[in-house]
C-alpha cells in the first residue's frame, strides 16, 4: 500500500488510452512485457498456489503485447464483478480505498524500462496486471479486497499506515498453505522471479501463521526481500477476514503495541 502514497515521486508517467479506449504501446514496450511474462510463467510451478495458476489461465494474458485494461476488466467482471482502472503510478490512500470499495483495482499503465527490468520499486503494468488481477477472479479473495477498501474509507487517517500492513502481508506478499507445502499468492512475489523462489524455498525468512493483529503490528520495507511472511490456511481465511471487524483489529493491535522492525532502516 505504501507504494500508492503520493508522498513518493514516480520516475514514470502512466499512459492514457486513445479515443478507442486502448493504449497504443510501442513495440519496445510490448517486447518488455513479452520478456517479463515468458520469464515468470515457467517459475510458477512449485512456487505459486494452484488457485493463482488456475486464475492466470482464466485471465489468458497475451504474451506478445501488454493487455488492454478493458480486456482485463471484461474477464474480471465475468467472474466477480471487478474491473481495473488506469491511474498514475502513485495515488493517495483515499483514492486507493475508494477504488477498491467500488471493485475497481488501480493499474499504473506504464511498463518498466530495460534498465529496471529485474526490479522496479514502483508498480508498473506488469506488476499490476500479471501480479494483482488473477486472484481477483476468486470470489473469496475479491471479497477481502473489497472489504479492505471499505474499511479504509471508514478508518481514521492515522490508521491508514496500519491498514497498509494488512494489504502488504496479504495481497502483496501473502503465502498460503497447500497440500504440497507453502505456496505464494501475493502480487509482489508473483511478479518477481527472485522473491518467488526466496519466499517459498529460502530458509532465511520467517513464515508465520496468519493472524490479523500480528500483521497489523509488523512493520515492513518495500525495497528488500521480506524477512517475514504470513501464511494463510486457504483463501477461505481471507473470506472470513472480509466479514470480520478489520477496524477492531487495529484497536487491538494498538493496545498491544508495535513490533520492532526486523530490518535496518532505509
Amino acid at each position: 500500500m505504501s507504494r500508492k502514497e503520493k508522498s513518493k515521486k514516480s520516475n514514470y508517467v502512466s499512459r492514457t488510452p486513445g479515443k478507442d479506449g486502448r493504449i497504443p504501446y510501442s513495440d519496445a514496450e510490448n517486447e518488455v512485457w513479452h520478456d517479463l511474462i515468458t520469464r515468470q510463467i515457467p517459475m510458477l510451478d512449485g512456487h505459486a498456489c494452484k488457485q493463482w495458476i488456475a486464475a492466470m489461465h482464466e485471465m489468458n494474458f497475451p504474451k506478445d503485447r501488454i493487455p488492454q485494461l478493458k480486456d482485463v476488466s471484461a474477464v474480471l467482471h465475468e467472474h466477480t464483478g471487478w474491473g481495473v482502472t488506469g491511474v498514475p503510478a502513485l495515488i493517495g490512500f483515499n483514492e486507493f480505498f475508494q477504488l477498491l470499495a467500488d471493485k475497481r483495482f488501480p493499474v499504473a499503465t506504464f511498463i518498466r524500462t530495460r534498465e529496471d527490468f529485474d526490479y522496479i520499486q514502483e508498480p508498473d503494468v506488469f506488476h499490476e496486471v500479471f501480479g494483482h488481477t488473477p486472484p481477483l477472479t476468486d470470489h473469496r479473495f475479491a471479497s477481502f479486497v473489497e472489504a479492505y477498501g471499505k474499511a479504509g474509507l471508514a478508518a481514521d487517517p492515522k490508521d491508514h499506515f496500519m491498514l497498509a500492513r494488512l494489504f502488504w502481508f496479504t495481497v502483496e506478499f501473502g503465502l498460503v498453505q497447500s497440500d504440497s507445502g507453502i505456496r505464494a499468492y501475493g502480487s509482489g512475489i508473483m511478479s518477481s522471479p527472485g522473491e518467488l523462489i526466496y519466499a517459498v524455498e529460502s530458509e532465511v525468512p520467517e513464515r508465520k501463521p496468519f493472524d490479523p493483529v500480528e500483521v497489523l503490528r509488523t512493520p515492513y520495507r518495500i525495497d528488500i526481500l521480506q524477512p517475514i511472511y504470513f501464511v494463510i490456511e486457504s483463501f477461505d481465511q481471507l473470506f472470513e477476514l472480509a466479514n470480520s471487524d478489520l477496524l477492531g483489529y487495529i484497536k487491538e493491535a494498538r493496545k498491544l503495541g508495535m513490533h520492532q522492525p526486523r530490518y535496518e532502516a532505509a
